[in-house]
């Protein structure tokens, strides 16, 4: 299943970070973070857990669901 990849940027750009402070927080290269965010390349399980880490202090129920498949679900 492919990231809804607006939101996940937009909960990014939320934190205040760019691309290459986001990457820094999850572990993992500049251009690695650019490939996830891109659709090229999925995030790991892990990497979506310290995602969903740094956007609890935002939204405290927020789940990893909302943030990476909320496109995928509808609402009735």
């Amino acid at each position: 299943m492919k990231t809804n990849l607006n939101i996940v940027k937009g909960y990014r750009v939320m934190l205040g970070f760019n691309q290459s402070q986001m990457a820094k927080e999850l572990g993992i290269s500049k251009q690695s973070y650019y490939a996830k965010e891109s659709g090229n390349v999925h995030f790991t399980d892990d990497e979506k857990a310290k995602f969903k880490g740094l956007v609890v202090a935002i939204f405290p129920n927020i789940t990893i669901d909302d943030i990476f498949f909320a496109r995928f679900t509808k609402k009735y």
